[in-house]
């Protein structure tokens, strides 16, 4: 895991490397958590993701690909003898990096060639002749600033909405937020979903599902009603349908399950 430097670091939370990753399992339900990614798949075999209930192929993916903002869990390889670079964006900080808004790109995955032409390609191609890692890391850090820098921006008002419901997603009114930020909830929507992917209140649905996940990852002793109410959700009812859509299991199934990666659930 590397973090790149600044002013790069204000964008991108961390670049992954990882290869010879062994697991029990062949396919991993990948859960909603509001993040915006780029992988770079160091293999020539094409990775697939499948339908989350009959695990047959729906899309396959080729060397780079951008995956955008989720609402909806996504079913992928565990990642068993894959070889490849991630590049995290910090949440609601990667429109600088895309030449569309990012509602464009929201719940889809995207062959990066038809995003930024065949510049990831290139790049690609050089980390492939470069084997150690850190110096790889060096290559990507450098090639994004050296592509992205002229066009690093970042949008204060979106920058604290998206601060407030990442932190605080149980306290947050999305109508006392607009007025602290000064614009018409119409206005603000539209800029949001232009610079995130989704509007405020989907973001912060995913914060409180995010949040509650965490908590059940944690918790020794369950209470359910209190994990609700902790999380932002208005009552039980409320959570189990929201934790539901966004998973694709129950509370207390998932609570079974107890994956060692958050958001990562062996399926298959």
């Amino acid at each position: 895991m590397h973090i790149p430097r600044p002013p790069l670091d204000r964008f991108v939370s961390v670049i992954i490397y990882f290869r010879d990753v062994l697991h029990d399992h062949n396919f991993d339900r990948f859960l909603p958590n509001g993040d915006t990614e780029i992988v770079i798949d160091l293999n020539d075999a094409p990775q697939f993701i499948y339908d989350n209930h009959s695990l047959k192929e729906i899309q396959a993916c080729n060397r780079v690909w951008a995956s955008g903002f989720r609402t909806e869990p996504i079913t992928i390889p565990a990642g068993n003898s894959a070889e490849m670079m991630v590049v995290t964006f910090k949440k609601g900080l990667a429109a600088s990096f895309f030449p569309f808004p990012m509602q464009e790109i929201a719940d889809s995955v995207v062959d990066a060639d038809l995003v930024w032409g065949m510049d990831f390609g290139w790049l690609r191609e050089r980390l492939l002749a470069q084997p150690e890692i850190p110096k790889r890391f060096s290559l990507v850090e450098t090639f994004l600033l050296s592509k992205f820098r002229s066009r690093l921006f970042i949008d204060p008002c979106v920058s604290f909405a998206v601060n407030e419901m990442t932190e605080r997603p149980y306290a947050i009114s999305i109508g006392r937020m607009n007025e602290k930020i000064g614009y018409s909830q119409k206005h603000f929507t539209d800029l949001f979903r232009k610079a995130v992917g989704v509007t405020p209140k989907a973001y912060l649905k995913i914060m409180r599902f995010q949040k509650a996940i965490t908590a059940i990852d944690t918790a020794g002793d369950i209470d359910w009603r209190d994990i609700a109410l902790s999380c932002g959700f208005y009552d039980q009812s409320h959570f189990i349908n929201d934790f539901k859509h966004f998973s694709g299991f129950k509370p207390e199934a998932y609570a079974a399950i107890r994956t060692h990666y958050q958001n990562y659930i062996p399926v298959g």
